[in-house]
């Protein structure tokens, strides 16, 4: 097919094979002298050295891939999308060249905002803490490297961009571009599943069809959105499953969570000694010299030394509350989806409580309070349509699985309220049965 899109160099060398980086596992990205000379920038560079899964490392020792990686990722599944799309007239109709160019900018640079440990920090919720997304416009504002190439090499400006990570207006094709690297059936979630699946040496997120699933992607009924004909219905029933199993299995594992609790608190109890701004533009290594450093000599300290230290101390689980339990869902009902001040109180009052009734010296940080945040993950609304009745259905309708996932909410069986406490003290709280009716007495 020859269109305007031909004319795409990135579309032309996947298509042709030349110029082709390789990242795992065997993928071909084409990398052409203007995606090298975006990949090349200071800016992009810094995403080497932030991890993609940060602290489940502590648990999958092979998950140290990061960012660039997961960004080349994202931006090869924006050209295979581009490439099915093109064949859907009303998409040609909404988004030409210049605008698939901006798509696919948008794809390669998703990531940019983030900084190290970028979601535990954002689920504490403090004030005035960006979004990620929002921490992009620093990279692509003013006289960056970054915002020259795309002026000067991709005739793009900066702010275009930005507009797709970060909604400043809403247009049919603005919100399709939206929809595409951010949606049900996205190109980021499409390459995470698969990658951190691979790099964690499990088989949960490589379980679907993704070849299906990108020759079934049209434009849904008001041309605004992404749907699946119905040849992808199946595999998308898989994606949703690789979804949920992944964060069962891998994202919400109980030591995962129980590194990422003791980051979280250090974090919280530490924040107001850093200056936020800097920290956000460091890389992994230095963020965490930055925390230890903060926390030297103090009782948060032990928390980073048992994730970061030489010797790999993570708290125990003590205690778990989940939403279908019998006696948990009242616990879980309490604290998911409180503010992290309350939990983090919750939290204290417990150390308190297991000091005076054990006569035992414990510490604020040696009780810990991991709950689910605020935010719940995006859910798979994405229609089905059937050409011979001309007709788009939503998943859920057409689909026992996702609508057994959807009507049970993902959120409330994939994470769980548990309680993590310092090794030394776990048999001593696995025998309090008080623990239970004092989180529900606890204002």
């Amino acid at each position: 097919m020859h269109d305007e899109y031909s004319d795409i160099p990135e579309l032309a060398d996947r298509e042709s094979g030349r110029s082709l980086i390789r990242i795992p596992h065997e993928q071909n990205v084409p990398f052409t002298p203007r995606v090298r000379a975006l990949v090349d920038t200071a800016e992009f560079q810094r995403l080497r050295d932030i991890s993609q899964l940060g602290l489940v490392s502590r648990v999958y020792p092979g998950a140290r891939h990061s960012r660039f990686e997961h960004a080349l990722g994202v931006y090869d599944n924006v050209l295979r999308f581009l490439a099915q799309l093109r064949k859907d007239d009303r998409f040609r109709q909404l988004v030409d060249r210049h605008t698939a160019e901006v798509l696919i900018v948008a794809a390669l640079l998703h990531d940019l905002g983030h900084w190290p440990f970028c979601h535990p920090i954002e689920d504490l919720a403090l004030a005035g803490m960006p979004p990620h997304e929002a921490n992009a416009a620093r990279f692509l504002s003013g006289d960056t490297e970054l915002a020259d190439v795309l002026r000067r090499i991709w005739q793009i400006e900066p702010a275009e961009v930005l507009d797709v990570l970060v909604p400043r207006t809403s247009t049919p094709q603005l919100r399709l571009l939206r929809s595409i690297l951010s949606g049900p059936i996205d190109v980021d979630k499409m390459d995470y599943l698969e990658r951190d699946s691979l790099h964690c040496g499990v088989p949960y997120g490589r379980n679907f069809d993704k070849q299906r699933l990108i020759q079934s992607l049209v434009l849904n009924a008001t041309g605004d959105g992404l749907a699946l004909t119905h040849k992808g219905k199946t595999a998308a029933e898989l994606m949703v499953f690789a979804r949920y199993v992944m964060f069962s299995e891998v994202y919400w594992h109980h030591a995962v969570r129980s590194a990422t609790s003791m980051f979280a608190r250090a974090f919280y109890e530490l924040h107001e000694q850093l200056d936020l701004h800097e920290l956000f533009g460091q890389t992994d290594a230095a963020m965490i010299r930055r925390l230890r450093s903060a926390a030297s000599g103090g009782p948060w300290s032990k928390l980073l030394s048992g994730v970061f230290g030489s010797q790999r101390q993570l708290y125990k689980r003590a205690a778990e509350f989940g939403h279908g339990d019998d006696e948990g869902h009242a616990v879980y009902n309490r604290l998911a989806g409180q503010p992290y001040a309350s939990v983090a109180r919750c939290a204290a009052r417990l150390a308190e409580e297991l000091a005076t009734r054990s006569a035992t010296a414990v510490s604020p940080a040696d009780i810990l309070i991991d709950a689910p945040p605020a935010h719940r993950e995006v859910e798979f609304a994405v229609d089905i349509y059937f050409p011979k009745q001309d007709a788009y259905r939503p998943l859920r309708q057409v689909s026992p699985v996702v609508d057994a996932l959807a009507r049970t909410q993902f959120d409330d069986y994939v994470k769980r309220v548990r309680i993590f406490v310092a090794p030394e003290l776990r048999e001593l709280v696995s025998k309090a049965t008080w623990i239970r009716e004092s989180l529900l007495q606890t204002p």
